[in-house]
């Protein structure tokens, strides 16, 4: 109670622009959602250590954040830095049929974070929101899969579930994804990612996705230019959200100026 009401001073403190002179709506960087089982007390605080894991690097832009171990201690009491939270059922509409039923039903809890109680924690680790607007991330990808290889294009039929993925992984970073049109798409590959970014607003990723029998798992190699710089990274032995996870973290770490992807 005493770190809350300290929390809370340093809140009232704050300049009044801090928390609603921001150059752009930034609200949704300071919410995330997770799912947990029931909507009881039991995984509540398991949830809401997931979001502000989640919110610190999405509103930072430093994906370090996620695993950093000095956010153990904060997560462990992140239910002091929450404005709202909410549940949705995601089984709502269907009958329970026990009582069991009633509380191991998956909900997605959606947690609110007061903004300058974020950006406290931030400064406190020695970082800061991200300022100014962020790129969209263009994944110029070639996806070589079983016994099928395609072009991840906006229009192919193959990838729907893969653009699903893509797009909501971008989203838990803050960011948004747009996928390439095929001729965008082979002018891209013609061109190679050293050519730098399509626009201004643009992180352009290429790459290749395969996935390999004897690991088991996906392997991915991945190129940008980005600021006049290149760079290069991958991962192996994964499902393809955990590819494309790596992705999204390896351009956000860039494009907030963090350094390069790692």
């Amino acid at each position: 109670m005493r770190r809350l009401v300290a929390l809370l001073l340093v809140v009232a403190a704050l300049p009044f622009t801090a928390r609603s002179g921001r150059a752009q709506d930034v609200s949704g960087l300071y919410q995330a959602t997770a799912i947990v089982t029931g909507s009881d007390r039991r995984y509540r605080n398991v949830g809401f250590a997931r979001c502000l894991r989640e919110v610190l690097v999405k509103v930072s832009g430093e994906p370090r954040l996620g695993r950093d171990p000095r956010v153990d201690r904060l997560a462990a009491e992140a239910n002091i830095f929450i404005g709202s939270f909410t549940y949705v059922d995601q089984m709502a509409g269907i009958k329970h049929k026990d009582d069991q039923g009633t509380y191991d039903r998956p909900f997605d809890l959606t947690v609110r974070f007061v903004p300058a109680l974020i950006d406290k924690i931030l400064a406190d680790l020695g970082e800061r929101p991200w300022p100014g607007a962020r790129p969209a991330i263009v994944p110029v990808l070639t996806i070589r899969g079983y016994s099928t290889a395609y072009a991840l294009t906006a229009e192919t039929p193959a990838g729907a579930d893969l653009r699903t993925s893509f797009a909501a992984i971008g989203r838990d970073f803050g960011m948004r994804v747009r996928f390439p049109a095929a001729s965008e798409f082979d002018a891209a590959g013609a061109a190679g990612p050293s050519t730098g970014q399509s626009s201004p607003g643009d992180a352009v990723v290429a790459g290749t996705l395969v996935f390999e029998r004897t690991l088991p798992g996906w392997v991915g190699a991945w190129q940008m230019r980005y600021g006049g710089v290149d760079y290069a990274w991958g991962i192996r032995g994964v499902n393809f959200d955990e590819a494309f996870r790596d992705v999204v973290r390896g351009v956000v770490r860039v494009a907030s100026g963090h350094g390069a992807p790692d």
